[in-house]
């Protein structure tokens, strides 16, 4: 069968873009720095989908190229276990290698929160040290879940996995269930900036999300955080970091520590 290749760089609003990819009958997504690359059959109405991703995000660039047969059971089978610090993140059919403590088992299904992806690392590499043991964390634009996952395996006794995106909440369930954290993360759906002053105080806020998104939460984080409280930020491309650096500066924010992978820039913050 012959495929038509799509290779997608979000402008604002990258989570709405995959979702419209899903829901065009994507069934999987590769992300390659800061496009998102997948395939749909020739027969596919491919006007269709370009104006579902632009109805998510105006002012996407998209690429569209005849490719090879695409075999979806062996892209899977490709998915690898990433170690990170402590943790390792797995696909369910090779997370029984592992340690089941130290072992975050995501099924890359949805592709909304993998190892595979360098802000995910950055994330829970600065996790390492700074989640401490019965921490309440807010996740925000939680995804797969992996994020809330990794900081019940750091020792947090509560997480609220906060996701928007209605297409995201089935695969963040299912990989709660697979880690059997049900009792300590709970999902909910819907916009953080509504839920998360309902949720305060909380010592920890983690949120891997756009730059632009990022920038107009801050007061928000500040509020929701305890005395002594912490958020990582994640989702922000290299090119980015002065802008939101200033940004940070601007609210009396003090960087704790940084994170860079690839094209991408994670943070470690702090209120002054």
């Amino acid at each position: 069968m012959t495929w038509i290749s799509l290779r997608v760089t979000p402008d604002v609003n990258r989570d709405g873009v995959i979702a419209a990819l899903f829901e065009s009958g994507s069934q999987g997504v590769h992300e390659d720095g800061p496009a998102v690359v997948t395939h749909f059959p020739a027969n596919a109405h491919i006007a269709d989908i370009r104006d579902a991703v632009i109805h998510a995000d105006p002012h996407a660039s998209i690429a569209i190229a005849e490719a090879a047969d695409v075999d979806y059971a062996q892209w899977r089978a490709a998915v690898s276990a990433h170690a990170i610090g402590d943790l390792v993140v797995a696909p369910p059919w090779i997370a029984g290698q592992h340690e089941p403590g130290r072992t975050i088992i995501v099924d890359p299904a949805m592709a909304f929160g993998t190892g595979e992806h360098a802000t995910t690392r950055g994330v829970i590499r600065l996790m390492h040290g700074t989640v401490q043991p019965g921490d309440v964390v807010a996740d925000l634009g939680a995804g797969s879940a992996v994020l809330s996952i990794a900081a019940v395996r750091l020792g947090a006794s509560r997480v609220a996995a906060i996701e928007i995106d209605h297409d995201s909440i089935g695969n963040a369930e299912e990989n709660v269930r697979a880690n059997h954290v049900g009792s300590q993360v709970e999902i909910i759906e819907g916009d953080a900036t509504i839920i998360l002053p309902l949720l305060a105080p909380v010592r920890l806020v983690l949120a891997n999300i756009i730059s632009s998104a990022l920038m107009a939460m801050l007061p928000i984080i500040k509020d929701a955080l305890a005395a002594g409280g912490q958020a990582i930020l994640s989702g922000i491309l290299i090119e980015e970091r002065d802008a939101m650096v200033a940004a940070l500066e601007s609210l009396d924010w003090t960087i704790e520590r940084e994170d860079m992978e690839d094209v991408w820039w994670s943070v470690q913050i702090a209120p002054r």
